[in-house]
């Protein structure tokens, strides 16, 4: 229980249903909410999740329901498993995705065997996502709010743990049972920063988060010719894509392409080159075999577009063995795709089925 209205609605209906319910909030770091976004309650206006509020909101709501409710202290898995992983991402020239980690590791790892510690049958969860009749994970009702995107990596055996009762719902509905069973938080907004970083200066924190390892970024701007177009501070302040901030002046927008962080180059050119025809997936996590003659989709980005592709091992043989599904994979765009980053996930979609998903490793020309 997050102390969000998702989370809270969860407890809600399962107690409702008659199931015995445990509440249980994340401690997960001692990062103040930034400033700006006060010291709002329930009904206000924060946008910064897992702080001091939310926990009392969502004890607030175990109260309203009568279900026991434990806040478990996880700030150290969270610090080991999400916040050195996002300094140390960008360290290595990558663009990281903290919310999957957080659930791979924490939700559906630690937090479960927690919950099986204490005799629960099944974790619950807020996440808009589906389980399917083969046991493995398909994409919400609401697709505006699905997330099966975030959870890819999560295991097949913890997915037989695990329930989510609003991939069914659409976001409006929730927010009525929420008044319904007058939990307090119908009115709530959702968090739109990373819980750690409120103040959404990602540089600052890697900056204090690895001040050594950061202090050494400097290093020079080039075209892909490797000809020198300025210099900057910090390589790893940069993603692929990015425009603004470059502190070059250009006869025509330039991008980031690529980031080198061996030799602190960060490679910018015309948005053209942006453009790839595929990308190098690796940590593949399956859930079913893609079958020859599937019509596939790639997603490379939380609600980012659907690209048609085919998928195949690093050899270029088609993957259809069920046993033999491979951790690396090289997954090839019908039209192309802007901008694949590495660090960002890769989610292959089989329509509502995801069929696995992995890290993009590099793009292909």
């Amino acid at each position: 229980m997050s102390g969000g209205v998702d989370s809270s609605v969860v407890a809600g209906l399962l107690a409702e249903a008659g199931h015995e319910v445990i509440g249980v909030h994340m401690k997960l770091h001692d990062v103040p909410a930034h400033p700006s976004s006060g010291d709002k309650q329930a009904s206000g206006g924060s946008k910064h999740c897992c702080g001091l509020d939310d926990a009392l909101d969502a004890r607030r709501v175990a109260d309203r329901l009568g279900v026991p409710f434990y806040a478990m202290d996880l700030r150290a898995p969270f610090k080991s498993a999400v916040m050195d992983y996002f300094a140390d991402s960008y360290l290595a020239g990558a663009t990281p995705i903290p919310c999957i980690p957080c659930n791979g590791v924490l939700k559906f790892n630690v937090l479960l065997k927690r919950a099986r510690a204490l005799g629960a049958d099944a974790l619950a969860t807020g996440h808009y996502a589906r389980i399917g009749p083969d046991g493995g994970l398909m994409a919400a009702r609401d697709r505006d709010k699905d997330q099966s995107y975030f959870l890819f990596g999560v295991g097949r055996e913890a997915l037989t743990r695990t329930r989510f009762p609003l991939g069914a719902l659409e976001k409006a509905e929730v927010r009525d049972h929420a008044r319904r069973l007058d939990l307090g938080v119908a009115d709530k907004p959702e968090s739109q920063e990373i819980c750690f970083i409120p103040d959404e200066d990602h540089t600052r924190f890697v900056r204090e988060h690895r001040p050594l390892q950061a202090a050494d970024g400097a290093g020079l701007i080039v075209d892909e010719s490797g000809n020198e177009l300025g210099r900057h501070d910090g390589y790893w302040r940069y993603t692929i894509g990015q425009r603004r901030g470059l502190g070059i002046a250009a006869r025509h927008p330039l991008y980031v392409l690529s980031i080198d962080a061996a030799s602190r180059r960060v490679v910018v050119g015309p948005a053209s080159r942006l453009q790839r025809r595929g990308v190098v997936s690796t940590g593949m996590n399956w859930f079913r075999a893609p079958g020859v003659g599937s019509t596939l989709s790639a997603r490379l980005r939380h609600r980012g577009a659907l690209h048609p592709c085919t998928v195949e091992d690093l050899e270029g043989n088609e993957l259809h063995d069920p046993s033999q599904l491979p951790a690396a994979v090289r997954v090839r765009f019908d039209e192309g795709a802007r901008a694949p980053t590495p660090g960002q996930a890769l989610v292959l979609y089989d329509g509502e089925v995801i069929v696995g998903g992995g890290w993009i490793k590099r793009a292909l020309p």
